[in-house]
């Protein structure tokens, strides 16, 4: 098997003038040097250098080998320096309800400018069975989901984005800090228990508040936000973006340790592994991510 390293040494000594002079330039001893050029005369089976006087010479074919090795060099620099494929054509993107209004606004604009000439579709679709559907029947390219505690369907391509903490919240004005103490005093507002988060929401809460019940069950975040602004109870959810919480008068209230948590991924089928629209959707969310993981650290430090 020819090795491409022993081109480049005999490159440099036809540069250098000697396999002294080359051992030099590529960092090893003479001696290995000569090995190597042995190893392609082997290889093509003629000798490169002329050793019937003091100095070695280089054959009529080793000139012809080291000018293949030249062009060989060159076009394979000029791949490194081509562009990088463009990405575009159509996107079709779902995502739940939570994330339309908390991560795919930040996503959409970051895929607009990083791919102006990707167009992106957002579904009008915002539960998990839907979105799943829409995936396996081909309606979506790929969509933003909760990933289930099961891991979720292995015929599909399951790409971790973040795992949310879930946290209390309740009105500005409430003084009390324990969350038990808050389920027992005030109105339950519950996070829609038909979702994987809203039932690990009010796993907790039953945990370390036997007894509540929630007097409403709300899907959107915001919604839920609304109401534990106005006093009208306490709710377990996924932290809320930050532009929503300071947009209420609202405490947010940890929930210790070990929290309840969801994890959020990007789904694809099998067949879009490798497809460079949804990995731009995958890099929009991840980047945007990193930055406001960015935003809490610096804010926190």
């Amino acid at each position: 098997m020819l090795n491409l390293s022993n081109l480049a040494t005999l490159l440099a000594i036809l540069d250098k003038g000697s396999f002294t002079a080359a051992a030099g330039v590529i960092g090893c001893t003479p001696s290995a040097v000569s090995l190597q050029v042995k190893q392609l005369e082997t290889y093509f089976g003629k000798p490169l250098f002329d050793r019937s006087s003091r100095q070695s010479r280089p054959t009529a074919f080793a000139l012809e080998v080291a000018q293949a090795a030249r062009d060989t060099t060159t076009r394979i620099q000029a791949l490194r320096s081509r562009p990088t494929f463009k990405v575009s054509g159509t996107l079709r993107l779902g995502a739940l309800t939570s994330i339309q209004s908390d991560l795919l606004p930040y996503v959409l604009r970051w895929m607009r400018d990083e791919h102006p000439a990707l167009e992106v579709s957002v579904a009008p679709l915002n539960d998990t069975p839907d979105l799943l559907d829409a995936l396996a029947a081909g309606k979506l390219d790929a969509a933003a989901l909760v990933r289930p505690p099961s891991g979720g369907s292995s015929r599909l391509i399951w790409e971790d984005l973040v795992r949310q903490p879930f946290v209390m919240l309740t009105a500005a004005d409430v003084k009390e800090a324990r969350p038990q103490e808050l389920l027992r005093k005030l109105p339950w507002i519950a996070y829609d228990r038909q979702t994987s988060g809203g039932r690990a929401a009010a796993e907790y809460v039953r945990r370390v508040a036997p007894g509540s019940r929630g007097i409403v069950d709300l899907r959107s975040i915001d919604a839920i936000v609304a109401m534990v602004s106005e006093g009208l109870g306490v709710s377990v959810v996924p932290l809320p973006r930050p532009k929503l919480i300071s947009a209420y008068d609202l405490r947010v209230v940890p929930l210790g340790r070990n929290p309840p948590s969801r994890q959020l991924s990007l789904v694809r089928r099998k067949a879009d592994q490798d497809s460079r629209n949804v990995n731009a959707a995958r890099d929009a969310f991840l980047s945007i991510i990193a930055s406001r993981q960015g935003n809490l650290t610096s804010r926190s430090g």
